[in-house]
């Protein structure tokens, strides 16, 4: 077997990309990556992103991790069910659960909001789907009503593997209701799941994931 075929086996799969992905430094491409993930990302997955030999991005990964527990920092990079994920130190959850609980009270932003009526009007719906609707990246959003309790995961889409979300008890008891089926009657207004089928796969959103959402600053009480 020529040597083209042992290093084939290894190598990232798919077209080289305009943007020179594989001339980024490794370690910081990886915690660009790795900091706007949901989920554990899985080292072929990374390596086929940025453009890397699998057993490259295995090691960087390992040393990212050791620099910072050297280092002291407030959160670790770990490897939990089969990929990355940076996650918080359990010597630092007082400041963490201070964070969260101060954030239950403060009031929801409109974007907020928003995201929130999509979630309960077209559940159980994955992040892309919400996005989709909304038509810009809802990943914060999202991660700011599972803090406060509002949504809640509830199991994958089969199609896709997409996580989907739904809404909580947490949400009825805030908003006066004793069932889903008392929300008023607004899912009429929304785009059918068909119609956005298009632009819902997810991890490939059809928007910019840094635009800023124009809605930000339009605060409005739950």
């Amino acid at each position: 077997m020529s040597d083209e075929a042992h290093g084939h086996e290894d190598a990232p799969a798919g077209p080289r990309r305009a943007t020179a992905v594989a001339d980024l430094p490794l370690g910081p491409a990886l915690e660009a990556v790795l900091m706007v993930v949901d989920e554990p990302a899985t080292e072929e997955h990374l390596a086929r992103i940025l453009e890397r030999p699998r057993r490259e991005v295995a090691q960087a990964l390992r040393e990212l991790s050791e620099e910072y527990t050297a280092q002291g920092r407030g959160f670790d990079l770990r490897m939990v069910a089969g990929g990355w994920r940076f996650f918080t130190r359990p010597a630092y959850a007082d400041a963490v659960e201070c964070f969260v609980l101060d954030g239950q009270q403060a009031r929801l932003t409109q974007a907020a909001l928003e995201t929130l009526a999509v979630v309960a009007y077209r559940q159980p719906v994955s992040r892309s789907r919400v996005s989709a609707v909304r038509g810009v990246n809802c990943d914060g959003v999202m991660r700011t009503l599972l803090q406060r309790g509002l949504v809640e995961e509830t199991g994958t889409e089969p199609e896709t593997g997409a996580i989907l979300y739904r809404t909580t008890n947490y949400f009825l008891e805030r908003m006066g209701l004793r069932g889903l089926d008392e929300l008023p009657e607004l899912a009429p207004f929304l785009p059918e799941a068909e119609a956005i089928e298009g632009d819902t796969q997810e991890g490939v959103p059809s928007f910019d994931p840094d635009a800023p959402d124009t809605d930000a600053d339009d605060k409005t009480e739950l």
